[in-house]
Formats: C-alpha cells, structure tokens, sequence
C-alpha cells in the first residue's frame, strides 16, 4: 500500500491538540483544505508541509518519509515547486517590465509627444512625479516579497542609474541636438534614484519582516 502523508500529518495534528481551524488560519488556507489533505483527497504543498512541520513539532522526515514509497507524493512536490518557482519568476519579470514600460513610455512621449512650451510641464510630471512615485512603488513591491534576496538592494543602485538616464535621454539630448554640444550626464541624478529606491525596498522589507514575525505570533503552541 502506498504510504499516506494525510494519516501522518493528521495524527501529528492530534499529538499537538490543534484544531484545523488553527493550522488553516497558519497556513492561509481553509479548513476544509486542511480535511482533504488529512483524508487524502489532496496533497500539501511543500512550503505548507514545512509550516505544519514547525507547527506539530517534528521532523520533516517523519511527514515525508515511510516504510512504503511516495513516489506520487515525490511527483507531485516537484511539479507543485517548480509551479512555485515559475509564479515567483513571472512576478519578479512582470514587477520589472512594468517599470521599464513606464520609462520608456515617457521617454517616447518627450520626443513625440510634445513641443517646446510644454517642456517644463513634462519635467514635472515626469522628473519629478511620475518616475520618482514608480521606482518607489516598484521597490517596495520588490522588498514586500523579497525578491532576490540580499541581491535585491542592487537594484536601488539600477534605478539611479535609470533616473539619470531618463534626464539624460530627455532634457540634456534636447539641449545636446540644440546647440550642437556634447554635455555630461547629472551623476547627482543617480544618487537621487537610488534614495528614491532604497527608501522605498526598506518600507517594503520592513512590511516583509512584520508579515514573517505576525505569522510566527499565529503558530499554534
């Protein structure tokens, strides 16, 4: 008979008196998903097994391993993790997409869209609005799920680098092609973008944190 990881994270369940109310609330899930899983109807994910395995207070080789084999349950870890892997991968592409979207959009609008009266409007729309307001509101979405890891404060360096060529790209090009001259890039423009981004992956780390801390404070004793 094929070893049955539901009778094994049930039984942990019981030892540790929790309701599965308690472990849904945990785990983020319903109640009833907490039954199909214990009766077998459906299997956990990983990240879920891991949480239940901190929860009751034992090994993850006492819920995953058996006398029999869990060839299934094996299969089925590894498509639910790289399901898992390819969400976090998606999200992570569109997060930075969509601000690249941005930038160039408004790159394209400077050179298309306007006309010599309109240019101070656009530098405070877009210098000093709208680019500023996306590179925090993207940082704090890349600090909230933590993308990249330690790696992720890289980018607030990338982002500056981006604020400065987007007044590079714009204003300085125009006033280049203007009066035939060759002026330098603003570095200072890079220090600005990268605060700006900084700031913001710290809000959402900081959020990252407390999430994790609130999720611990909800773990049944």
């Amino acid at each position: 008979m094929e070893y049955d990881i539901g009778s094994k994270i049930k039984n942990a369940r019981l030892e540790k008196k929790i309701t599965q109310e308690q472990v849904a609330e945990l785990l983020g899930v319903s109640r009833q998903t907490i039954s199909n899983w214990e009766n077998a109807k459906s299997y956990p994910d990983i990240i879920s097994v891991i949480k239940m395995s901190e929860c009751y207070d034992v090994s993850l080789d006492y819920l995953l391993k058996g006398e029999q084999k869990m060839d299934s349950y094996y299969d089925y870890l590894e498509e639910s993790t790289n399901v898992v892997k390819s969400n976090i991968k998606r999200n992570k592409m569109i997060t930075i997409l969509s601000y690249l979207l941005i930038w160039a959009i408004a790159m394209i609008a400077f050179w298309f869209f306007k006309d010599d009266s309109s240019a101070m409007g656009y530098s405070l729309l877009y210098l000093w609005v709208l680019l500023p307001v996306t590179t925090f509101f993207v940082s704090v979405i890349i600090g909230i799920n933590d993308f990249w890891g330690i790696k992720k404060w890289a980018f607030t360096v990338f982002f500056g680098i981006m604020y400065m060529l987007a007044e590079y790209g714009t204003f300085k090009m125009a006033n280049n092609i203007a009066f035939n001259k060759l002026n330098a890039p603003d570095w200072g423009m890079i220090a600005g973008g990268t605060i700006i981004s900084a700031t913001g992956m710290l809000i959402g780390f900081l959020f990252h944190l407390i999430g994790s801390a609130e999720n611990k404070k909800r773990r049944p004793v």
